[in-house]
């Protein structure tokens, strides 16, 4: 008889002897329970990350007092070896085996108590000075290859979760809504607990030497001593405090979420690295999703990457900066509902046009105007409507790219980790080289460590930064996105084809024994 989609699926439970029928509510779709603990899933990887971006590069020139030039190695180097990371992890999830906890699964439980370590570990100043580029080196690349091994397979269980569309959409929103708030509360705890302990500055009067270096005169460095070691320890507890919500939503992910194994689909021979990598870069809407929101992201990361930088140096608000980061990420959260309602109503596309752009008139004001305490606010809740946006579109688009490829090649399967892995390979790489390169930027404007002001060029600089960069990067990212060519004809169409190639089919089901996955093969034709 005919099977309704979704409904009554039988598959076989790993954690019993016996073959149960799967519903997951009256209705039988997702939860609201399963959607919230999947979407906390999400949490520790923009937790970390928002803490990272906001306050690494402040941390290691004013904190951890590196050169700028040995800034921008850490910067680069790291995010460029996150960015190698991720298809790799992409191409070992997709051979894994099934195991009584999912596909996904173990590799996020595996990965998460290393990740929490070396996480703690970026935030602690060696005593040794010699030794301080090589410490912060090897723990940042370290835990960026521990977050890769969690981030990747928790991206890719969004196709595992659900094989409806809406409900993949809904689950992304619910997710993107966490992960924004994440962001805030990386945001918060890191702003907050370092605010009640800022970093000193050092008095005294910029000096151009003849090396075109600048230097402070008259400064007394031993008066901000203690204050430095305060300082110090409000990062190191800032850092525990997330590291033990990092664990917590990791729990919650594990205990109330289950991968649904895709029973009935023929199931092909695991492909190579290479091979998986020409797939996914031989497939046009694919790519051009891809290098579209690649500049768009990185327009995002510049700002977020140098903006503590200019509120405390360009326009002088240092005692506010981490006031202002977290209205940033409060306006985003509550956005994200009201783009999750426009992309249903308007489509994805137009989402996209209007939300990237509309932060493009502000990242202009903030920077022609004179420093207004009042406008940095209004500015930072701008910005963060489009941060929502730039946060949600990508991951709620990807899961159609995915969708496409299966309707145009329906023998191939169990490639989604390796789409979801070359998107944030390509996002992370562009994006280490962009803080490399305006780390260094600053060192050959001739950025003052621990100054209370910097030089002219300085200030320049991070104007550049934060607003001329972003906004050329937008234009761009957008003008690429214009060839794209999955547009809600084409969304919905696939998604009847899926429903109607995978579950609509009439077979005669003669269940005996489970395969190895777990799955229940029906004997028919």
């Amino acid at each position: 008889a005919g099977i309704e989609p979704l409904t009554n699926r039988i598959h076989y439970n790993t954690f019993s002897s016996l073959p149960v029928l799967q519903l997951r509510d009256e209705s039988g779709r997702l939860s609201v329970c399963s959607k919230l603990c999947y979407a906390i899933g999400g949490a520790p990887y923009q937790i970390t990350g928002s803490a990272l971006g906001f306050f690494l590069q402040i941390y290691l020139l004013d904190v951890a007092q590196l050169d700028t030039f040995y800034a921008s190695i850490i910067l680069f180097v790291g995010r460029a070896w996150d960015a190698v990371t991720d298809p790799t992890v992409g191409f070992l999830v997709s051979r894994s085996r099934w195991t009584r906890c999912g596909r996904m699964m173990p590799w996020i439980l595996i990965s998460t108590p290393f990740a929490v370590l070396t996480y703690f570990l970026i935030w602690y100043v060696p005593s040794v000075e010699q030794w301080k580029v090589l410490w912060y080196l090897i723990f940042y690349c370290l835990f960026q290859s521990l977050q890769t091994c969690f981030h990747v397979p928790y991206s890719a269980l969004t196709m595992f979760i659900s094989m409806d569309q809406k409900e993949r959409d809904s689950a992304t929103a619910y997710r993107m809504t966490a992960e924004v708030l994440g962001s805030v509360v990386g945001t918060a705890i890191q702003g907050q607990i370092v605010g009640g302990a800022i970093t000193p500055c050092l008095p005294g009067n910029l000096e151009v030497l003849d090396n075109g270096n600048t230097t402070l005169l008259g400064s007394d460095v031993n008066i901000s001593h203690i204050s430095l070691d305060e300082t110090k320890r409000a990062y190191l507890i800032a850092s525990a405090v997330i590291c033990v919500l990092y664990v917590l939503c990791a729990a919650v992910l594990f205990l109330g979420v289950r991968e649904q194994e895709e029973c009935g689909r023929l199931k092909t021979e695991p492909m190579s690295f290479f091979e998986g990598m020409r797939m996914v870069m031989g497939y046009g809407p694919y790519v051009k999703l891809v290098m579209g929101f690649l500049f768009t992201s990185l327009a995002f990361m510049l700002l977020e990457g140098n903006f503590a930088l200019f509120i405390s140096y360009t326009m002088g608000f240092r005692n506010d900066f981490q006031n202002i980061l977290l209205v940033i990420m409060l306006s985003g959260t509550l956005s994200i509902p009201f783009w999750q309602w426009f992309l249903t109503r308007f489509g994805k596309k137009t989402a996209v046009y209007i939300g990237i752009t509309w932060a493009v008139p502000f990242m202009i004001l903030i920077v022609c105007i004179e420093s207004s305490l009042i406008v940095a606010y209004v500015v930072s809740v701008a910005a963060g409507v489009s941060v929502a946006a730039a946060f949600l579109l990508p991951w709620s688009m990807l899961p159609d790219v995915v969708d496409d490829f299966k309707v145009k090649n329906p023998d191939s399967s169990g490639h989604e980790a390796i789409f979801y892995s070359f998107y944030v390979f390509f996002t992370k790489f562009a994006s280490g080289i962009s803080l490399g390169i305006s780390t260094l930027s600053l060192d050959f404007a001739g950025y003052v460590t621990r100054g209370c002001s910097q030089p002219d060029a300085v200030n320049l600089t991070l104007k550049v930064l934060v607003s001329a960069a972003p906004v050329v990067l937008i234009f761009l990212g957008l003008l690429i996105f214009k060839t794209y060519p999955i547009d809600e004809e084409r969304r919905q169409g696939n998604r009847k084809l899926l429903q109607a190639g995978v579950f609509g089919v009439s077979l005669e089901l003669t269940v005996e024994k489970p395969d190895d996955t777990g799955c229940f093969l029906p004997d028919a034709t």
